[in-house]
């Protein structure tokens, strides 16, 4: 287990023992300053201490307040789908974490062509840039600077701002909070003694709360006055790398022994979902969050192959973008479509006509 995901299970309190126990009152008391620090931030925002832009096109931002796994990249998608099938041009602006062009910026795809591969625009903004058709997509740190390159050179009609509740220093006409329904405020602590970025109390910025992996969960909405949906994820179909680019439904590799790999948040929670869309696993192998996979990675998903005597792979579809040729080609690899279903999604869709009204 790597050091992250050891230290969101020691969070999640899946990790018991004095030594537990010590390491998590040593995390308490250096969080209490960082709280206050976040809470000092949002207050110099909301008064003007600290300057917030105006981008001349409705920016819709898509976050969370608690660190990974709350499904931020099949939202963006879906609002985006929603958006580009009413004759809307979309661009999303992205960090791009992970990636070498965060410093400098740039864009990684026009709406037609992807010109930035994953080891410089980092896997996320990859991966929507190939999955929805004519997305406009661009990173960097400074995202006010990004749109404003963005506006100038592609003319979108509306941005979404990935991952943005925290980047204050950009104004949003639309802000969406997105939070795991089962464990919405995680263990109610912010960094590092929990997963919260920010004090439960950041949540009144929100315009709507979107409550995410619903299946089997009914969440209870904290925060009066703000609307709220649910939302629910699951693995529909996969995606063959050997050239057959249209997925095919589940069931068809169910019979199979599969070898899921992933380098995601919280990789355990995937592993769950190919069980459950009844996939027969015989290895789990869980890498850090925005991994590169190099020679060490792929040797170690090979072996694992091997000695479980798996028929093939399955990985994400954030995780596929970054596997070199080379390693696809001699392996029967599949990506696994993450559907995501919202039972009101007529809440989500009037928000956004408003910014259009």
């Amino acid at each position: 287990m790597s050091f992250q995901h050891y230290f969101r299970a020691l969070l999640e309190g899946k990790r018991r023992g004095a030594v537990a126990l010590l390491i998590q009152s040593v995390l308490l008391v250096l969080s209490m300053p960082y709280a206050i620090l976040m809470r000092w931030r949002s207050l110099a925002f909301r008064i003007g201490v600290l300057r917030t832009r105006h981008l001349p096109r409705p920016v819709i931002s898509v976050g969370n307040i608690t660190a990974g796994g709350t499904g931020k990249s099949p939202m963006v998608a879906w609002i985006a789908r929603y958006l580009i099938e009413r004759g809307k041009r979309v661009a999303v602006l992205s960090r791009g974490y992970g990636g070498s062009a965060i410093a400098t910026g740039g864009i990684v795809s026009d709406g037609r062509r992807i010109l930035m591969h994953a080891a410089e625009a980092g896997d996320e903004p990859v991966m929507l840039a190939e999955t929805v058709p004519g997305l406009i997509v661009a990173v960097g740190a400074d995202r006010y600077r990004s749109g404003l390159d963005v506006l100038r050179q592609l003319g979108p009609d509306v941005f979404i701002l990935d991952d943005g509740f925290q980047h204050q220093r950009l104004y949003r006409d639309l802000d969406i909070l997105l939070m795991d329904a089962e464990r919405p405020l995680g263990n109610g602590h912010v960094l590092p003694a929990g997963l919260m970025r920010e004090p439960r109390s950041a949540a009144s910025r929100a315009d709507l709360v979107v409550y995410t992996r619903c299946q089997g969960v009914s969440p209870v909405h904290a925060f009066p006055g703000i609307p709220f949906c649910r939302a629910d994820h699951e693995i529909v179909a996969v995606r063959s790398l050997d050239g057959k680019k249209a997925p095919e439904p589940v069931a068809g590799v169910r019979s199979l022994k599969g070898v899921a790999f992933a380098g995601i948040a919280d990789p355990g929670r995937f592993f769950s979902m190919l069980r459950q869309a009844g996939l027969k696993l015989v290895a789990e192998i869980p890498f850090s969050d925005h991994c590169v996979y190099d020679n060490e990675a792929l040797e170690r998903i090979g072996k694992a192959m091997e000695s479980a005597e798996g028929d093939y792979l399955i990985t994400t579809e954030k995780d596929v973008v970054k596997l070199p040729d080379h390693f696809q080609s001699c392996q029967r690899i599949y990506a696994a479509i993450l559907h995501i279903s919202i039972p009101e999604a007529e809440i989500i869709c009037s928000e956004l006509d408003k910014l259009f009204a």
